[in-house]
């Protein structure tokens, strides 16, 4: 019945029931949802934009769904009935409610998709004010909270586990083997992962990219593969900073392991203590301010969160990338590159099976 949308919620038994994280989320979204739909049947009940904001009313959680296809139920004498029997009995919170109808009809929404994102702003707003971690979940659905996409769409899985709410960036709720079970084992491999995964991407990039401005660009390099550089110390030959001995001209490993000590490991020193070189506090993760992050990236906390998503979704990529770098050296001999132009020019034979069938042993 639409009346109890606008009656207040009973307030739970709490020696007999405990609401978790996912119930909780679940039931405010319900009552924001189901609320700012009441207002908009209150402000316009004919429309078809109203029809429209029921289907998506309808079509969001199991709670929201149960409410909105009842409401889409009742007929325009039956809606009108409940709808001034509830402005009786909670006057306040009906013009409350009035009052949001008439912003959401101010924003103009129109199709499910517009309703549905002016009801996870408000939710999202809410939980910025109070400061609950729960509401905020609203303001990155589509990567964070219960909400999120899964490794498996959710008619596949039978649940994932319960410590992964969805707080943290990349999570899809998998983990077979439970090894994040514990919280501060969760903590260690979150911070090993992306860390990984920033060298991953450091390192796939200088592994190709020699190799394009050799063949692509005409510069010339000592040695443009990846794994072949390094030799170039050890037999008596430097390495040349874009094949010119006016940049860095790096002719001694000794120095060479001295400088990445200095310059990485000081870093790194700043970055495990949590502290800048100014003595100021910061994420160790994702540190940020003036020394970690000069170009100012992520402005405000949604372009942040979803910057958190890309670079743990490129991190592991180029993690991958890395692995499939070894790989190719160890049984081609070549540079990914190469590799690329070869498979490109003959796919037929340039491929895994050539090497899996026809050699022996691998090249390295």
């Amino acid at each position: 019945h639409s009346s109890s949308l606008c009656r207040p919620l009973p307030t739970p038994d709490t020696s007999t029931m405990r609401f978790t994280m996912k119930t909780l989320a679940i039931a405010t979204s319900a009552v924001v949802n189901v609320a700012l739909l009441a207002a908009l049947l209150r402000a316009s009940p004919a429309t078809p934009a109203l029809k429209s904001g029921l289907a998506a009313v309808s079509k969001g959680g199991s709670a929201v769904m149960s409410r909105g296809a009842a409401a889409m139920q009742l007929g325009s004498a039956k809606m009108q009935s409940s709808l001034s029997a509830a402005a009786r009995h909670q006057p306040t919170r009906f013009a409350a409610m009035q009052k949001v109808g008439e912003l959401a009809a101010m924003s103009g929404a129109r199709t499910p998709a517009e309703f549905r994102n002016l009801a996870q702003d408000v939710v999202c707003q809410l939980g910025r004010e109070n400061g609950n971690k729960v509401l905020q979940n609203a303001c990155n659905v589509e990567w964070y909270g219960p909400d999120r996409p899964k490794w498996l769409p959710d008619a596949f899985l039978a649940g994932v586990p319960d410590y992964l709410t969805g707080e943290y960036p990349g999570d899809y709720g998998w983990d077979a083997l439970g090894l994040s079970s514990d919280p501060d084992t969760f903590a260690n491999y979150r911070e090993a992962e992306l860390l990984h995964a920033r060298w991953a991407m450091l390192g796939a990039l200088g592994c190709i990219f020699p190799e394009i401005l050799s063949k692509n660009y005409g510069i010339g390099f000592e040695e443009p593969v990846w794994f072949k550089t390094g030799a170039l110390v050890l037999n008596d030959k430097s390495i040349d900073y874009l094949g010119s001995d006016k940049f860095i001209h790096a002719s001694s490993i000794i120095a060479i392991a001295a400088a990445q000590v200095v310059l990485m490991g000081g870093a790194e020193v700043y970055r495990a203590s949590g502290q800048a070189p100014n003595g100021e506090p910061f994420d160790k993760l994702h540190p940020g301010g003036q020394f970690f992050n000069p170009l100012k990236l992520g402005k405000t906390e949604e372009e942040l969160a979803e910057l958190k998503v890309k670079e743990i979704k490129n991190g592991r990529l180029a993690m991958f990338s890395m692995l499939g770098f070894y790989i190719q050296a160890a049984a081609t001999g070549e540079g990914p590159l190469q590799n690329l132009v070869d498979h490109r020019a003959d796919a037929a034979n340039e491929n895994i099976f050539k090497y899996v069938f026809t050699s022996s042993e691998p090249v390295l």
